[in-house]
């Protein structure tokens, strides 16, 4: 045992359980991103196409892309500030868990710089091609579909990594769950379930592009992702804080 945690005058941290406050704050953060970040998603992003060609034409014809695109990387970045957050809540400062808190961080960061990128090449590169491709006379058609292919390859190529860090990410976080229990292990069980599919999303973009086979581990992502996040709801919601002890009385 350490001098800290014998002395209770000493400003350590000794409840093992997860900060109260922190931890409902973190809740807000990962409810509110991933809510907006399936609206942004599913709701108003402009539906594909049975071709490329039919894709980039129902791309061309939105008016609101690039305030969608905003949307969705505001999502990503109150989803990535909840699991900082988190990780703050679990208050490791010493043993194993200092390793998965540390480089979960980081990757954290990591993950949301990609994710910036992701949305600039897709909200705003990726939108200039294919309206540039739209509006060219016919003699200048191919030279433009190239420039979107270009730019839409550019897309897989970030959306694969950034799905390889957030996968990443959420094992680390997880392994830290798991190895401190100052929340219910089986949250973090989830959560690092969920980092795998997003690993294995990202070796599909990576090698196949966007293809029907990324609907199973996309609806996988979606499933486990929203039971971890209400159960770590329930989970905090229901909390009980310890008892305050009164501060002995001074001669």
């Amino acid at each position: 045992m350490s001098i800290a945690s014998r002395n209770p005058t000493s400003g350590a941290r000794t409840d093992p359980r997860a900060d109260g406050t922190l931890l409902r704050a973190s809740v807000t953060l990962l409810v509110v991103g991933w809510v907006l970040l399936f609206v942004t998603n599913e709701v108003l992003h402009p539906g594909g196409g049975a071709t490329f060609e039919a894709t980039f034409a129902n791309y061309a014809a939105s008016r609101d892309w690039a305030a969608v695109h905003l949307g969705e990387f505001a999502g990503k970045g109150l989803y990535f500030g909840g699991l900082l957050v988190l990780l703050f809540a679990l208050a490791v400062r010493e043993g194993p868990a200092r390793l998965s808190t540390f480089f979960g961080a980081i990757s954290a960061g990591v993950t949301l710089v990609l994710a910036g990128i992701l949305d600039a090449v897709d909200g705003v590169a990726l939108k200039q091609a294919v309206d540039a491709w739209a509006s060219a006379p016919a003699a200048q058609k191919a030279t433009s579909y190239a420039s979107v292919l270009t730019v839409r390859w550019l897309e897989w190529g970030t959306n694969s990594y950034q799905n390889f860090m957030w996968g990443l990410t959420l094992l680390l976080v997880a392994t830290t769950i798991v190895i401190t229990a100052r929340i219910t292990r089986p949250i973090g069980y989830l959560m690092g379930l969920s980092g795998l599919v997003w690993l294995v999303l990202g070796w599909l973009v990576g090698t196949r592009g966007f293809t029907s086979a990324n609907n199973l581990p996309q609806y996988a992502i979606f499933g486990l992702t929203t039971a971890w996040i209400i159960w770590l709801l329930v989970s905090a919601v229901l909390r009980k804080e310890p008892p305050v002890r009164a501060a002995p009385a001074s001669n």
